[in-house]
């Protein structure tokens, strides 16, 4: 939950959930929209069929509880102070400065700032961090849960590894192997980056191993060691590829301990997106499955910030998305397919890990359900059948990679969860980020965007303006300082303390209206690093 539920409380005796309520639905989200009596589509990454549809409203007790009292006392605002905003900001904020030097090679990456604002309660985001130990490079990553937080946990968790064996040559996987045959120690491949929330599930390590180990042992016999260059490209794509396959196996075989049966049953009936960056020298690969961006923040010659998109959005919007599901699928599916911009009515990425409700025929489907623990066989989620489903699979967990060699005016590359992209134009959010980083500010021209301005709030503005030099340094990390923009943001485009104290201390049962969960990695580059590479060729 975003802010605690108490806090709302005088809110509420004020008559003044009423007016919060009555304004849902004309949020700044462009696409959100009420019309229907079920809550907005646009903020559900997958929606069941209507029949188990949430409704756009309160629970019945918070509704009759506002409109079967009211009060006569003066309404009185309520906010959060500073300290309580900036505390509930920096909950999840994390920051890792890369040494200069690592014992190989001088990093192009200067350090990051993450952090993470919850919308859904428990939220469903996850982020990870690691430096390639055994070969040359870091790898950060963005992960988007729905349908539960179970799967983008696993991602997490699991796919540096993938990828880590995936890049590591034919001597380096004999001696890892050989090791563990004969009981010595492994020699270790990622140096995690993580935040102390950023938890392991301990209780499925010797699971995920084995599914790993046997990931390299093939590894092993395909590569016969005569090849010693390794296609980055390739290794991202296998990596995603194998991992949502184990998922899927380990559901299908099951486990004698009952936790973990039901526990990669929950994995393999969520789902998660994923947005992984591969960081190595000059080379930047970013790998992306789902609607979670990459963006590379650029600074021009004159000062000015850029924005170069380094991923496509897997949805309805991409048309070449739209073309490659309807190509995999017969004719007579062309319509049912995509519906309402929804894979089969239903999802709104068309590629993810996990849900495969989307992927297995509905004969395994049904023996996995019938066979499974009664806490499976009791959701409703997991026994419902998409409509139209006739050729599975209809969703793929394969990455689509991009590849940008890195030039100095190149400053850094934000990661982040569709939750940020919804709010903010990508323009937006690296200006924002780029101002931080130099604390410089351009002072361009004040945009109002059509709204009829008195001259007492554009003497606000012009103060609020003078104040942002100030204000920049408030946050000391890079992702919290774009969070603030995100949720606080008015229409002109300032953070406004009164909306981002509201924002932050709406319930669970609100929140989600207006906002989805929010996750941020902000990657910080070596510019002279960068143009020393350069130089070198």
């Amino acid at each position: 939950m975003p802010g605690p539920t108490q806090l709302f409380f005088p809110l509420i005796r004020n008559c003044e959930l009423s007016r919060i309520y009555g304004t849902a639905c004309y949020c700044h989200h462009k696409h959100l929209c009420c019309s229907s009596p079920y809550l907005p589509q646009s903020r559900l990454r997958y929606t069941s069929h209507p029949a188990y549809a949430t409704f756009c409203r309160p629970k019945d007790n918070w509704w009759q509880y506002t409109q079967g009292r009211r009060y006569a006392s003066t309404p009185q605002k309520f906010y959060l102070t500073p300290p309580q905003v900036n505390s509930i900001l920096k909950a999840n904020e994390y920051s890792f400065k890369v040494p200069e030097f690592d014992g190989k090679n001088v990093s192009s990456v200067l350090g990051f700032d993450s952090n993470q604002l919850p919308a859904n309660a428990p939220i469903e985001d996850r982020r990870s961090a690691a430096t390639c130990l055994q070969t040359r490079g870091m790898l950060l990553g963005v992960f988007d849960g729905h349908a539960g937080c179970a799967c983008s946990q696993a991602v997490s968790e699991r796919l540096f590894y993938y990828i880590a064996v995936s890049l590591l040559p034919h001597e380096t996987l004999l001696e890892i192997e050989n090791a563990v045959e004969s009981g010595r120690a492994l020699l270790p491949i990622l140096q995690w980056h993580k935040h102390p929330n950023d938890y392991f599930s301990k209780e499925a390590s010797k699971l995920y191993f084995n599914s790993l180990r046997t990931y390299w042992q093939e590894l092993i016999d395909l590569n016969t060691g005569e090849s010693t260059d390794i296609d980055v490209k390739e290794a991202l794509i296998n990596a995603f590829k194998r991992l949502d396959n184990d998922i899927s196996l380990e559901a299908q075989v099951g486990d004698p301990n009952s936790f973990l049966n039901y526990l990669v049953l929950r994995v393999a009936f969520s789902g998660a997106t994923a947005c992984v960056a591969h960081v190595d020298g000059v080379d930047l690969h970013v790998a992306n499955t789902g609607d979670s961006r990459a963006m590379l923040g650029v600074q021009e010659e004159d000062g000015s910030w850029s924005a170069v998109t380094l991923s496509n959005d897997h949805n309805a919007q991409n048309e070449r998305e739209l073309e490659r599901l309807k190509l995999e699928h017969p004719k007579n599916e062309a319509k049912s397919v995509v519906k309402q911009d929804r894979l089969l009515g239903l999802l709104m990425p068309f590629r993810a890990f996990g849900d495969v409700k989307f992927k297995w025929s509905i004969d395994l489907q049904k023996r996995v359900i019938e066979s499974g623990p009664d806490q499976l066989n009791d959701n409703e989620y997991t026994k419902f059948i998409p409509p139209n489903y006739y050729t599975p699979p209809y969703l793929t967990a394969e990455p689509e990679v991009t590849y940008h060699r890195l030039r100095p005016q190149d400053k850094f590359l934000v990661l982040a969860t569709d939750g940020l992209w919804e709010t903010m134009h990508r323009q937006d959010v690296v200006r924002i980020v780029g101002e931080y980083l130099t604390g410089m500010h351009h002072q361009q021209p004040i945009a109002v965007g059509g709204y009829k301005v008195t001259l007492g709030q554009m003497h606000g503005l012009l103060t609020e303006r003078r104040a942002k030099m100030s204000s920049v340094f408030e946050d000391q990390n890079a992702a919290t300082h774009l969070i603030r923009h995100a949720v606080g943001n008015n229409e002109f485009g300032a953070v406004d303390h009164e909306r981002l104290s509201k924002m932050l201390s709406l319930p669970e049962e609100l929140a989600r209206m207006y906002r989805d969960d929010i996750t941020i990695i902000v990657v910080q580059f070596n510019s002279h690093v960068v143009g020393a590479y350069q130089n070198q060729e």
